[in-house]
Order: C-alpha cells, then sequence, then structure tokens
C-alpha cells in the first residue's frame, strides 16, 4: 500500500463519536504486538521511545535514532503509523519543517507538533507555532497528518474557561496555519471537550490515563481519536519488574 493510500486511511478513522484508539508503541517489536491485537493505526510515543533506549523524554533521543526508529516501525506493520515528534527538533520554521519532511520519508503518515518549548519554559506564541505548523505544512503537501499539539492543560493543571478559550484560539490557529488534527493533553471535562469540538474545525485527539473517563464518555463528547501516550510501556515495564522480582526472590 502507498504511503498515500496510508494517509487516507488514517484520516478516515479520526470520526468525533466514534475515536480511533491509538495504543502507543515504542519499537518495532510494540508495533507487531499492537497490530497483532487488531490495532488499525499505529502511534509512536516519544516518552516511550526515549525510556526504552536510555534518553530523557524532551528531544533527547537524538534525531537520526528518532528517524531511524521510526522507519524500524512502519517496515514492521502494515498499518499507517503516526510518530510523536515532539517540537520538530528546531524552533526555527524552515529547520523544523526540513525536519519533519525527512520523517515522512521514512513512511510515516504523520506526526504529532507539540507548541511547549522543549527544554525551556513555557509554549510558543500562538502566532508562532502557526508559522511552524504552515512551514511543516508547505514541507510535506497534503497528505502527512499534522497532529497539532497543545500542552496548555499541561502546564496548567486547573482547566477553566477562559483557559479553554485559550485552547480554542490555539486550535483555530492551527487549523488555518494547515493542521489536520487537534491534540489536547489532559482535557477531560466532557463539557470543555464538546466546547472544544464545536468551536475548532479539527478532530480531537485526547490521551488516556489512568483516572480518565471512559472511551464512551469521550465519544459521547466528539473526541476523534483517543492516545495511550507513555502508559502502555509503563504498565509492561512495571509488570516486568514484577516479574524478575518474582524470579529473582523464589
Amino acid at each position: 500500500m502507498t504511503s498515500h493510500s496510508l494517509f487516507a486511511r488514517f484520516a478516515a478513522l479520526h470520526v468525533p463519536g466514534n475515536p480511533v484508539v491509538l495504543y502507543n508503541v515504542w519499537d518495532a517489536g510494540s508495533a507487531r504486538a499492537v497490530a497483532a491485537a487488531g490495532a488499525k493505526a499505529l502511534a509512536t510515543g516519544s516518552h516511550p521511545v526515549a525510556d526504552a533506549n536510555g534518553w530523557p523524554d524532551g528531544e533527547q533521543v537524538p534525531i537520526e535514532f528518532a528517524l531511524a526508529n521510526a522507519e524500524r516501525v512502519v517496515r514492521s506493520v502494515e498499518l499507517p503509523v503516526s510518530v510523536d515528534f515532539e517540537g520538530g527538533y528546531a524552533v526555527d520554521p524552515a529547520i523544523g519543517a526540513a525536519n519533519v519532511a525527512r520523517l515522512k520519508q521514512t513512511g510515516a503518515i504523520g506526526c504529532n507538533f507539540e507548541d511547549q518549548v522543549i527544554g525551556g519554559e513555557g509554549l510558543h506564541p500562538r502566532a508562532e507555532q502557526a508559522r511552524r505548523i504552515a512551514a511543516i505544512r508547505d514541507a510535506v503537501g497534503s497528505d502527512f497528518f499534522i497532529n497539532a499539539r497543545t500542552d496548555l492543560l499541561l502546564k496548567n493543571k486547573d482547566a477553566d474557561d477562559a483557559l479553554i478559550g485559550e485552547v480554542i484560539d490555539r486550535g483555530k490557529a492551527f487549523a488555518d496555519a494547515g493542521a489536520s488534527g487537534f491534540f489536547v493533553p489532559r482535557i477531560t471535562d466532557p463539557r470543555h471537550i464538546e466546547r472544544v469540538v464545536k468551536a475548532v474545525p479539527l478532530p480531537l485527539n485526547a490521551i488516556a490515563f489512568p483516572g480518565a473517563p471512559a472511551t464512551a464518555v469521550w465519544a459521547l463528547a466528539g473526541v476523534a481519536r483517543i492516545s495511550h501516550g507513555p502508559f502502555p510501556h509503563k504498565a509492561l515495564m512495571k509488570q516486568l519488574e514484577d516479574s524478575a522480582r518474582a524470579a529473582i526472590s523464589s
């Protein structure tokens, strides 16, 4: 299947009210396991990729390793693969766009692209982040799923109406810049989700975590994509540790 066909297949999975579930992977082995479980598409997570290979998260994984790992994941399955590419390994729009174009060459059909300042404080200004997204769109063409992520709710734990208004403003700006989807980690309240879904013309991505609402609740509110982030890797490593402890102590 061509990369364009895989992209079209992936984009079509984003249905508000019937969200695609992405149980995040980190290497070719985990990709094959999740594919065998019946996944319709795959997505890597930057945190589990880093953890599994001995680096901290936050673009500490060398870009050449990240690209090579992405290509191994893509080649290991016959499913659409989106890659968590953090901030594109650059602040400058042109350099970041060139890096994402390299990611597309691995066969990945999309990426997460976040607005927090990697290694710094806060978020990139809304207009600047929109310029970065627009540069990526120009570099990769129309057949690449840019999942524009805002970390407003990660940086501000108490989500009030004003903060959700800022989320919406970012979502609209990202849509105008050419984003394909809108990722808002830690959005949980169905009322907030409904407000964002109504105002932002992009499929909404929420992240599952311990204590998060059930998939059915989010689906009813209009979520189109549910990621699992670092939690599958964390759960597996805990199981490995427990099994090892039992074997060592027996």
